[in-house]
């Protein structure tokens, strides 16, 4: 541990940043501290942000919770202590850094996401059940439930709300929710792991409005294809 803060001191040299050891460790005790006693209420929000944050951007969830509890920010649970490993940080990384760049490019987004889908609702409740592990198998099934229809739920919305900014010919709105949902991410894990509570009632409301969304843009995106399906039936008639 003491080597990892001296490489993240000397990292934060490079940028111009000029921080002791000292200050740096009790920045990271004082977190690890925060988030070192996980009650029940903290692993039920952690399962639940692991399986929704994971329809969104699953790279990214592996990555920053891999990451915080390898700098000691977050005790996490035996069964997700597998996500602080070097290799796994190191490929979550890597393939975060794709997702990035590949969610910018409109209609790539939507194929990406539809590639995507069968790997982000299982590894979603892979995760979520994780939090768990095999000590308590029953909340683990439950967990892992709960964890799929999340990913699955923020998966669809993901989708339907690109697929309906993807029919128009500028690329603002898709770059628009691509940083919306990278700032989600972020927001829904740090809420999770800091205020249980209050994650469980911004959750509540993401839901609901995840549900009106859906109707709206579903609505919308067939009002869109009998638009097209017209204009291709109009075209026909002429020739």
């Amino acid at each position: 541990m003491d080597t990892l803060w001296f490489n993240i001191v000397q990292w934060l040299h490079t940028l111009g940043l000029h921080v002791d050891g000292g200050t740096a460790r009790a920045v990271g005790d004082a977190a690890a501290t925060a988030t070192a006693q996980l009650d029940m209420p903290s692993l039920l929000a952690l399962a639940a942000a692991l399986g929704w944050a994971s329809g969104f951007r699953l790279y990214a969830v592996v990555f920053i919770v891999g990451g915080m509890g390898a700098l000691g920010w977050l005790a996490l649970p035996p069964g997700l202590q597998v996500l602080q490993s070097p290799l796994v940080l190191l490929v979550a990384g890597s393939l975060m850094l794709v997702e990035f760049f590949a969610d910018k490019v409109p209609w790539l987004d939507s194929a990406w996401d539809a590639v995507h889908a069968f790997i982000r609702v299982p590894a979603g409740a892979l995760l979520a059940a994780g939090v768990f592990g095999a000590d308590n198998a029953s909340m683990a099934v439950a967990a892992g439930l709960l964890g799929g229809t999340l990913s699955a739920t923020a998966l669809a919305t993901k989708m339907t709300a690109r697929a309906a900014a993807n029919t128009s010919p500028e690329p603002f709105s898709n770059w628009g929710l691509s940083f919306l949902e990278d700032g989600l991410v972020v927001a829904t894990v740090w809420l999770a792991t800091q205020h249980p509570l209050a994650f469980g009632v911004a959750l509540v409301l993401a839901l609901a409005v995840s549900a009106l969304l859906l109707v709206i843009l579903f609505k919308f995106l067939r009002a869109v294809l009998r638009r097209v399906s017209s204009l291709f039936s109009a075209s026909a008639k002429v020739a």
